[in-house]
């Protein structure tokens, strides 16, 4: 029972783990910024939309 508390302990508090919980919420605040830019008035999602159409009508002139 004691090797397997230490290998339980090893494996979950080593510092590999305590680097992949960083990494998730990184990810989980930029995932929340993100989330927060496209859903507040739409502006910023017309403003990325005009800039596609832009380059989209510059390509097709091509």
């Amino acid at each position: 029972m004691k090797e397997i508390l230490e290998y339980l302990k090893a494996r979950y508090l080593s510092e590999k783990a305590q680097g992949m919980v960083e990494y998730a919420l990184i990810v989980a605040f930029i995932v929340g910024v993100a989330a927060v830019v496209f859903a507040s008035d739409g502006s910023f999602q017309h403003a990325v939309e005009a800039g596609f159409s832009k380059v989209k009508t510059k390509v097709d002139a091509l």
